[in-house]
């Protein structure tokens, strides 16, 4: 991970490069290397944002890499296919932002879509920039699996845990914890593997269940669950000092779990539009596509007012 200040230093210099390029560009009627140069630019603000943005990012895990899952919610087929498309649309996010995207854990619907499933993101401040978007999405939209057409809503539960390799306050005891094999299967639900290599651990004092079967090996399942538990369990730490500290503060303490965050209207209009912010676009197709960081920062900047 590079430095934060050779971060500022090279932005400062690419500024310093592209001013004077600019300059020789004017005084040469250079139209094309103009264009070229106003398009660096606009990549070079967009960095130069990205880096005020995290310097909003002081929490203790911000810079960690993120554990993503989806679940389905109301809406039967259509909220397997709307959690489907999230899915798709966070691994486009990470893409755009050059992160690392692995999908841990794939549990394909009914129908269509997927019932649940946990992405890894790997990368600077991704669970930083992808913690407010912990909550419950909701899509409407002219479903295509209603034979008559008409306009149906779905719903999908998001939840975002920080990467942690060791916190030494979490202890998970052998004796509190179930451990599952089974077959591992593919998208269409087809058996992929003749062996049980899929892990499911079951965290009896709080009922917690994670199940992994992308890796090749039942031991490699079960340190990605055993990795994912731990994230939870630290969740769970986070919460409660959080409620704690607003306790002390006398703020009032939200019951935040399952809240809408966001509408994805795609019928009889399109506009996506954050419930916490209000900040809303009307290029929904843009958002599903993965371009998502103005709703991030909108948030960000909501929480330092």
């Amino acid at each position: 991970m590079r430095s934060e200040s050779s971060k500022w230093t090279e932005i400062k210099e690419q500024i310093h490069t592209n001013s004077s390029l600019l300059k020789i560009a004017f005084e040469e009627n250079d139209e094309e290397y103009l264009n070229q140069l106003i398009e660096e630019n606009k990549t070079l603000e967009n960095n130069l944002n990205n880096l005020e943005i995290e310097l909003q990012l002081r929490d203790e895990y911000d810079k960690n890499s993120a554990l993503l899952s989806i679940k389905q919610g109301a809406g039967g087929v259509d909220s397997q296919d709307w959690a489907e498309m999230l899915l798709r649309m966070y691994r486009r996010w990470g893409d755009l932002r050059n992160y690392k995207t692995d999908i841990l854990d794939y549990n394909s619907g009914d129908e269509a879509g997927i019932k649940s499933a946990t992405l890894k993101v790997e990368g600077d401040y991704a669970y930083g920039y992808l913690k407010s978007e912990k909550g419950t999405h909701r899509l409407v939209r002219l479903s295509p699996f209603d034979t008559d057409h008409r306009r149906h809503t779905s719903f999908a539960l998001v939840e975002v845990l920080p990467e942690v390799e060791n916190d030494e306050e979490i202890k998970i005891n052998s004796d509190d914890i179930r451990i599952d094999v089974f077959r591992a299967s593919g998208n269409g639900g087809q058996s992929v593997q003749k062996n049980s290599t899929a892990v499911r651990i079951t965290h009896i004092p709080t009922n917690i269940v994670i199940s992994v079967q992308n890796e090749r090996s039942q031991f490699q399942n079960k340190e990605v669950a055993l990795k994912i538990l731990h994230s939870k369990l630290l969740d769970i730490k986070l919460e409660e000092q959080k409620k704690e500290r607003q306790k002390i503060k006398g703020e009032h303490v939200a019951a935040e779990f399952g809240s809408q965050i966001r509408s994805y209207i795609l019928h009889p209009y399109k506009m996506v539009k954050d419930h916490r912010t209000n900040f809303e676009t009307k290029d929904a197709e843009s958002v599903l596509n993965g371009k998502i960081d103005s709703f991030l920062k909108s948030y960000l900047n909501s929480k330092i007012k």
